[in-house]
């Protein structure tokens, strides 16, 4: 019986390899070896991105959530209590987008909070607010 050479299963690897690198830097994108390499490397970054996304989006909506309660004179860990207490099941998300596009609706939520929270404002915020 005949040796088998992989000739046409080689070619289809190769082939499926390089067009994963198509438009890769350099040899990356023509050499099997390179860019056998730098797909898997691509593969490892995109799964670990996709997961560091949705971190970075978070602290954005917080970032701005804290800079819209700082503008109304709370903490962003006052006011996420506070709505916590009162039931409002609204994500970061949505209130960063309602402090930008729809500030009184947020002050009506910034009030909200204050209502229910149970922990005390420190004395800093107590006296800033009395100064007003």
């Amino acid at each position: 019986m005949p040796r088998v050479r992989k000739g046409a299963a080689r070619a289809q690897a190769r082939k499926r390899i390089l067009r994963k690198a198509r438009g890769y830097y350099g040899s990356n994108s023509t050499s099997k070896y390179r860019a056998e390499n730098a797909v898997v490397r691509a593969g490892v970054y995109a799964f670990r991105d996709r997961r560091r996304v949705k971190r970075d989006y978070r602290r954005l909506w917080i970032a701005r959530i804290t800079a819209a309660c700082r503008m109304r004179n709370t903490r962003y860990s006052l006011f996420m209590n506070g709505l916590a207490n009162a039931g409002v099941t609204l994500n970061r998300k949505m209130l960063s987008e309602l402090a930008i596009l729809d500030p009184k609706v947020f002050d009506q939520l910034v009030e909200t909070a204050k209502k229910h929270t149970k922990a005390v404002a420190s004395k800093k915020t107590r006296a800033t607010t009395a100064a007003r």
